[in-house]
């Protein structure tokens, strides 16, 4: 009696074809083991499409870059969809990335999350920078927010000792990030707060800059003028005329002319030639407003009088 020939035949082949090193007819083999498999309806084994992923990868050079990773994208969908592990969501989305299919790296990025599946850092940015860059703000505030919570065991180097950590760290680079997401979501009162935070760890005076506009956006003015004046303190600000405008600005709509005034003309002596118009066009109607507020205090005085 003749021994019938099966998928699993195949893939035994295949995977003699793999290791002798002839890749060629290890994947012929393969393929023929997943159509058979299929064929007598039931689910190819996950290692078959690793060795045909493998055979793909080696014969590059014969098949072409792209369209080699194009065959590999076939495999690693079949493999997210029936044997969904993170590394598989991993290896997908890094060749969408080379091909530049960057909302096909995003959605596949977003899928292993929403599985549970990421646990570095990088791979929680990375994602939401994703996000930020396909107008998902929300979303990418979401994903920061959730790696912030979510704790792993981590070796230290020094000690070698287990620690359990954040996935997301609260350095002042991912707090800004995720209070920009928070900003762009419209979320005004999440993003204050981390950019507190954010402005705290930092080294340079800018994120105090950026805190008191987003202050100054919210009508929060006393917090506005506080936050603006402790960057320009700690310095190194990217644009501290820029600063001194919106500083101006601040202690304007508090009526505290003279001292917006003073900031308005700082920042007109700078060599920018639109900083330096915007600057003298406040410094005008900071005194044009000035006036008007006097008159109105001495029309209501004399009306007070009056009675």
């Amino acid at each position: 009696e003749v021994e019938k020939v099966t998928a699993q035949s195949y893939s035994l082949l295949g995977q003699a074809y793999f290791q002798t090193g002839d890749f060629k007819k290890a994947m012929s083999s393969m393929e023929t083991a997943v159509s058979m498999a299929e064929e007598e309806g039931y689910k190819p084994r996950e290692n078959w499409y690793v060795i045909l992923a493998a055979c793909i990868s080696e014969l590059k050079d014969q098949i072409g870059e792209e369209e080699s990773l194009l065959r590999k994208i076939d495999i690693y969908e079949i493999l997210v969809n029936l044997y969904p592990k993170k590394m598989y969501f991993i290896q997908l989305g890094g060749i969408y990335s080379q091909l530049s299919r960057e909302i096909d790296y995003m959605v596949t990025l977003k899928a292993a999350y929403q599985k549970d599946l990421l646990d570095k850092q990088t791979e929680y940015l990375t994602l939401a920078s994703l996000l930020l860059q396909n107008n998902n703000p929300y979303w990418a505030a979401k994903v920061l927010e959730d790696g912030r919570k979510k704790k792993v065991p981590v070796i230290d180097e020094k000690t070698k000792e287990e620690k359990i950590l954040p996935v997301v760290k609260d350095n002042e680079k991912n707090l800004k990030l995720l209070a920009d997401a928070w900003r762009m979501a419209q979320e005004m009162d999440l993003a204050i707060p981390i950019m507190e935070k954010a402005a705290k760890l930092a080294k340079d005076g800018q994120t105090y800059i950026i805190l008191g506009s987003l202050y100054l956006s919210e009508d929060k003015l006393e917090e506005a003028v506080l936050a603006i004046e402790e960057g320009l303190k700690k310095g190194k600000v990217k644009n501290s005329s820029q600063a001194r405008l919106t500083l101006g600005q601040a202690y304007f709509e508090l009526q505290n002319f003279d001292q917006a005034k003073k900031e308005f003309r700082i920042a007109a002596r700078n060599d920018d030639k639109k900083i330096k118009k915007t600057a003298n066009s406040w410094i005008k109607y900071t005194e044009n407003e000035e006036i008007r507020v006097k008159n109105l205090a001495l029309r209501r005085d004399y009306i007070q009088n009056q009675s």
